[in-house]
């Protein structure tokens, strides 16, 4: 990474001006007279209430207007006098009856409305006005229209487009689909049996169903050429009769066309390819709009291009809209490369790097970054305004940035210092800084040196991304992207107004630019950066600068304070933003604790950058908050105990804080303190609120102080009066001296930060799996990041294609093979302006064996994770992993793209991969991700509420949340996805199994599109949306949603999973209640051999699969087997809850009828042993299980529980919520609940257990 000061040096070397290419533009839009005063420290005390009152505001002063387009009948429409003219614009776009009008403009009176207008500003607007849609033909709009159902541009990655598959499964809306089909009467009708790679123990992994062809998606070509003609651009006498472009045609007819585009319209010309002749033809077919003219000189077009509306218009929104950020896939088929003009014009200005020298064109990142931040923000209407500013923003720079590091990489930008090795070159383009992962001038040698420089971007991403949450006015970070492309990372920046123009001397006022041999600080800096410390947990804290004079500071000296020319303090190098790990960072004469030592730490890593993630501080903190609370609630009830006199002492060493290490000795790894102390000291729970109330207090009682004094010591909060705990990233950074007055805060920073290390390595770590397979990707990435660098662009495919050879295919003389000619002309064609940016021509990678990259995985695996795989050779075999899943894992890591089709990994006479089965490299992004604050804060609330069972006042909060996070992010995002899931589970536990059922078919939609098809929350997304599916009766659905679910599953991760248990235990349970007994049987005896491996045999769950198999039995009559289980389950229960719980004795019950079932099957056998024909035969009860007996346990399983409840009831199921919400005793499940009263079943309240 070169980091800005590099670049400040090189600059004052070389004379280099920013004037030549920071220039004017972008951020038009987004300006404010009106400055906030408002503290952005992330204090919202109060905030709920204010929220609400202004939603409520805001939903009183919106008024309705008519929306008029062509074609159509008027339409009211609800608005915000806050909104937007665009907000209407994307409206229109996702309705149904206009979603194909792409390109128009709103009328009011005969007036052009703006389209970033607020609707308060615009004159004569009210209630009841009629706004008018009016087409604007142009050449972009008809080639989206023709290509609007090509799945191309999602395969290809480009603008914002993506795939999704959902509708194949569901044939088209649910909506719609539930009111055709019939409600389960027919089940014979429905098809059960799942594709035979689908079932239980199936080890065949097929790739080709991942993409299911949908039929829409056939090619139906209105026009076989559209392009730009070669007589563009028109000469001045054309222009000065008002042509703009001409265009050249050829119809599906073959008739090959010319066409003016005009001022006045579209209209056929005279030209042909090798006579000009702008002249009308006769006639002409003068039209606004290009499907017009088309319509009339081609049948074919007419035909084809109205079919292609109506399929465009029954298709989901969602499946259309673009995403905020670009997803891509790593399978696609082989799509015909077509003609494209607006592609060709889009890649051509790009490639040649035309944005940055075009006038007004650029767009100047850096004002539009931080003149959002300035926005006003003192009410929601104003935050949301500011935050769906900062958002689009952000997604913009994110899709320019990446596309100026591949630019980069592919060699298409010149860069500043063309002089230099190419490693250590820097390029500007479109507004954006752009370093590469290497150490440049031995920056880090002393930190790691390249591993060093590669890690750095992404620690500093993460600081921008934690100063950027916290929010604070007047303080400022660089838009930052970090790109990994081809084995290079790139780090894509915005450019500080007059950085370039400043020696680094007179730029940097504030931190270090060496590591910490010379440090600054500045005022401003330190009153900006102390309203971060506290939610960043950072310390304030003195260093020595080369004088020896103490220096305060309240980041890292690595943190640098820059003051723009347009007077913005930006802070940059936000590298060691948190504290660095200590188990990778051995220190010489420092020992760990002994939780770490034990584990075989302190590890030398190859870098020194190792820190913390912000989410393990959090856990840390909460933690030691945890602490505080059991070390005053100790002290409270010693003082409580001994009213009369002293003190006593809480343990044999007469020292309040010696029972610190007494509460830390309870702990083990397995199970952190939160369960064990709890239930060791009674009424700890009343002790820990009477610890809360000391916060309340003014500190007027000693003995109050000296409680809060010893328990804050204990912890090692920084406050003597309050738990405070914050780090100091210095500590342990080689450079960094500390005045020798700060001795003692040292100390104690140090044996924090061990605490810390402790802390991930006992009770953070045991909690996580380690995926093996997730572990050998990461290695081969490593190797394969190293291993591309410097492959020249023509030998990519055969270069990629080699090494998943050696990595996956049992070919054990995979050799690379290039036809000899390409070798040759590669030879005779190298360009230096093609050289890749590693420096020198890598052909190394050819001679890669799969023997020897296997060596070095398991080394690395050794190296990097500490984790021994034995036997290079039988790696894979032996820890039973899936090739395709290492493939899938590997492809997304690297960002490959390859041919979808079976590929044989066993063979071991041909390759599983050649040169065309790779198709694509595709960068893979880090950015920040702008919050929707206000809208996030509702989506909390509301599922408090329902927590607390208040499932209505819940609801509404959710979709509250929903509107809000839809003004912020658009209308596809993954925190909408969430709020979507939410609502349809809400819905359906209220009884609205309809409404449940379009939630969630968003929430798949969704999740598909801005996730990817096969990621995990997607298949999650496939369950609940199968089981709302079965309660709306559609039961072929559902079934095709489970089986694309368990697919998927197989796909990612395998069957040997936890979760695959209950997703066949799902199938199970459908299959079961349409009567596929044996089929049944096969997926919910493997589901309760799951959960037994997982789980244990004594497990509820266990018992649950028990069941469940038995009630299978039972419908078959063969009431062995099903005694069997529910004996196993039976006894399961009355160990686990005892004999008096609900469950054991619904158990019971069960047995004793199965018995019967089993004894009166026995004499009705005996009997007709006995008596032969003559028998008399008592009718046995074969019960086919119904529907809401299937459903209950589908119910079940899923984690949605009906209690049968009274009104009062309800009302003391509420406040015992609450008291336990409040006394924080969650150990007792929903079915330990008592209740009193008649149980009717209009009283069945349905509880949500798993909302979060």
């Amino acid at each position: 990474m070169t980091s800005y000061v590099e670049c400040i040096s090189f600059c004052s070397i070389t004379g280099h001006s920013a004037s030549t290419v920071v220039m004017n533009g972008g951020g038009a839009h987004y300006h404010s007279e009106e400055e906030s005063k408002q503290d952005g420290g992330g204090d919202t005390d109060g905030v709920e209430d204010s929220n609400e009152q202004e939603v409520i505001v805001i939903q009183d002063t919106g008024f309705t207007v008519k929306i008029q387009a062509p074609g159509t009948e008027p339409f009211d429409l609800q608005v915000s006098p806050q909104e937007m003219v665009q907000e209407i614009h994307q409206v229109l776009m996702d309705r149904e009856d206009t979603c194909h009008r792409t390109c128009f403009s709103l009328q009011l009176d005969g007036n052009v409305l703006d389209n970033f207008a607020e609707l308060k500003s615009i004159e004569g607007l009210q209630e009841g006005s009629l706004l008018k849609v009016v087409e604007e033909s142009t050449v972009q709009e008809t080639v989206y229209l023709l290509k609007s159902l090509d799945p191309s541009d999602a395969y290809n990655g480009v603008d914002c487009n993506s795939l999704s598959f959902l509708s194949v499964f569901t044939d088209g809306d649910l909506g719609d689909s539930g009111k055709r089909k019939k409600k389960g009467s027919d089940l014979e009708q429905i098809d059960c049996t799942p594709p035979e790679h689908i079932l239980p123990g199936s080890k065949e992994r097929p790739l080709v169903p991942l993409q299911p062809q949908n039929k829409d998606w056939k090619p139906m070509q209105c026009l076989k050429v559209l392009t730009m003609s070669g007589w563009n651009p028109p000469p001045g006498n054309r222009k000065m009769h008002g042509d703009l472009m001409y265009l050249y045609m050829v119809t599906v007819e073959e008739r090959h066309i010319s066409i003016t585009a005009s001022t006045r319209g579209f209209y056929l010309n005279q030209s042909t390819t090798y006579t000009f002749n702008p002249k009308p033809a006769n006639p002409s077919f003068l039209s606004h709009s290009l499907v017009e003219l088309l319509s009339q000189i081609s049948p074919a077009f007419k035909k084809n291009f109205t079919v292609l509306q109506k399929t465009r218009v029954q298709r989901h929104p969602f499946e259309r809209i673009a995403t905020p950020f670009q997803v891509y896939s790593w399978t696609a088929p082989q799509v015909d490369h077509t003609m494209d003009c607006v592609r060709a014009e889009d890649a051509y200005t790009s490639r040649l790097g035309y944005e940055e020298h075009i006038p007004g064109q650029t767009r100047d990142w850096n004002e539009e970054l931080q003149t959002t931040r300035e926005l006003a923000r003192k009410n929601l209407p104003e935050r949301l305004l500011r935050e769906r500013a900062i958002f689009k923003v952000h997604s913009d720079f994110a899709a320019a940035a990446t596309r100026g590091s591949m630019a980069v990489i592919d060699g298409n930008v010149m860069a500043i210092n063309p002089g230099e090795e190419t490693r250590m070159q820097m390029f500007i383009w479109n507004n954006i800084f752009f370093s590469l992962g290497f150490d440049v001038r031995d920056h880090y040698r002393e930190l790691g040196g390249d591993a060093a420089a590669h890690a750095a971007p992404t620690n500093d991403l993460n600081g921008v991304r934690a100063y950027g949450a916290v929010d604070v006015e007047g303080l400022y970070t660089l838009g930052t992207v970090v790109v990994d492309y081809r084995g290079y990372r790139v780090t894509a920046q915005s450019i500080i107004p007059g950085i370039l123009e400043r020696e680094q001397e007179q730029s940097v006022i504030y931190g270090s630019i060496d590591f910490g041999k010379t440090v600054v600080s500045h005022g401003k800096y330190l009153e900006l950066l102390e309203r971060t410390s506290r939610p960043l947990k950072v310390q304030r804290h003195n260093v020595l600068n080369e004088k020896d004079e103490s220096v305060e500071l309240c980041s890292s000296v690595e943190c640098k304070g820059i003051i723009g020319n347009d007077g913005r303090h930006y802070i940059l190098d936000l590298l060691r933003t948190f504290p660095p790990d200590l188990n990778f960072l051995p220190v010489e004469g420092e020992e760990l604790s002994p939780e770490s030592v034990r584990q075989g730490f302190p590890r030398q890593h190859r870098h020194r950058l190792a820190c913390l993630r912000q989410e393990l501080i959090e856990a840390f903190v909460e933690h030691r908050y945890l602490l505080f609370m059991k070390m005053a609630a100790l002290q409270l009830m010693q003082q409580k105990a001994n009213k009369d006199s002293k003190m006593a002492t809480l343990t044999e060493n007469n020292s309040p804080e010696a029972a610190v290490p007494a509460l830390l000795s309870t702990e083990n790894p397995d199970s952190p303190l939160e369960g064990k102390a709890e239930d060791s000291i009674p009424g700890l729970a009343q002790a820990k609120e009477l610890a809360e109330s000391l916060a309340a207090e003014d500190g007027s009682d000693p003995k109050s102080r000296e409680v809060v004094l010893n328990a804050c010591k204990a912890v090692g909060s920084i406050s003597n009066t309050s738990f405070d705990i914050r780090f100091n990233p210095d500590i342990f950074s080689p450079g960094v001296r500390f005045p020798e007055d700060s001795v003692d805060d040292i100390q104690k920073q140090k044996q924090l930060l061990k605490d810390a290390a402790a802390f991930l390595v006992s009770c953070q770590i045991p909690s996580l799996r380690i995926g093996i397979s997730e572990l050998i990707t990461r290695c081969a990435k490593h190797i394969f990041k190293t291993y591309l660098q410097g492959v020249e662009l023509s030998a990519l495919s055969a270069a990629v294609s080699h090494f998943l050879n050696c990595f996956l295919s049992s070919f054990p003389d995979a050799v690379a093979h290039l036809p000899p000619d390409e070798l040759v002309s590669r030879r005779k064609n190298r360009k230096r302006r093609n050289r890749v940016p590693g420096g020198g021509d890598n052909t190394a990678w050819a001679s890669l064996t799969p023997s020897e990259l296997w060596k070095n995985i398991v080394s690395e695996a050794q190296s990097y994770y500490n984790f021994t795989l034995e036997n290079a050779d039988q790696v894979v075999e032996k820890y039973g992993l899936q090739k395709i899943t290492l493939l899938r894992e590997i492809s997304i890591k690297a960002g490959i793209q390859i041919l979808i089709k079976e590929y044989n990994f066993d063979s071991r006479h041909k390759p599983a991969f050649t040169e065309e089965d790779i198709l694509n490299i595709f960068p893979v992004v880090k950015h920040v991700n702008p919050k929707a604050s206000d809208a996030f804060h509702f989506f909390q609330s509301g599922q408090a509420k329902v927590q607390q069972g208040y499932l209505k006042e819940g609801c509404e909060l959710i979709n509250e949340a929903l509107n809000l996070f839809n003004n912020v992010y658009g209308a596809m995002h993954v925190e909408i996805c969430a709020c979507l899931r939410l609502l349809a589970r809400l819905n359906y536990i209220m009884g609205d199994h309809h409404e449940a059922l379009s939630n969630q078919q968003k929430a798949v939609l969704m999740s598909e599109r801005v996730l990817g098809v096969e990621h995990p929350n997607t298949i999650q997304e496939y369950m609940h949306l199968a089981l709302y599916c079965f309660a709306n009766g559609q039961l072929s659905t559902a079934l095709k949603l489970l089986y694309r679910a368990r697919y998927l599953m197989l796909m990612v991760c395998g069957e040997d999973h936890p979760e695959m248990a209950l997703l066949d235990s799902n199938i199970g349970l459908v299959l079961h209640g349409v009567m596929e007994y044996d089929l049944s049987l096969r997926f919910l005896e493997n589901a309760l051999a799951i959960n037994s491996k997982y789980h244990g045999p004594r497990s509820l769950k266990v018992a649950l699969s028990h069941h469940l198999v038995a009630r299978v039995y039972e419908s078959k009559a063969e009431f062995r087997s099903a005694l069997q289980h529910e004996k196993e389950g039976y006894t399961i229960y009355k160990n686990q809850v005892g004999e008096a719980h609900e469950k054991t004795k619904e158990s019971s019950e069960y047995l004793k009828y199965l018995t019967q079932q089993a004894v009166a099957l026995q004499r009705t056998m005996n009997e007709i042993y006995k008596n032969g024909s003559n028998a008399s035969i008592m009718p046995l009860k074969f019960t086919a299980p119904s529907m809401a007996s299937v459903l209950e346990q589908l119910n079940i399983i899923n984690g949605i529980i009906f209690i049968p409840l009274s009104q009062k009831d309800l009302e003391n199921l509420k406040a015992e919520v609450q008291r336990r919400q409040q006394l924080q005793e969650s150990g007792k499940s929903m079915e330990e609940l008592t209740v009193d009263g008649p149980l009717e079943l209009e009283d069945k309240i349905p509880m949500d257990v798993n909302v979060d």
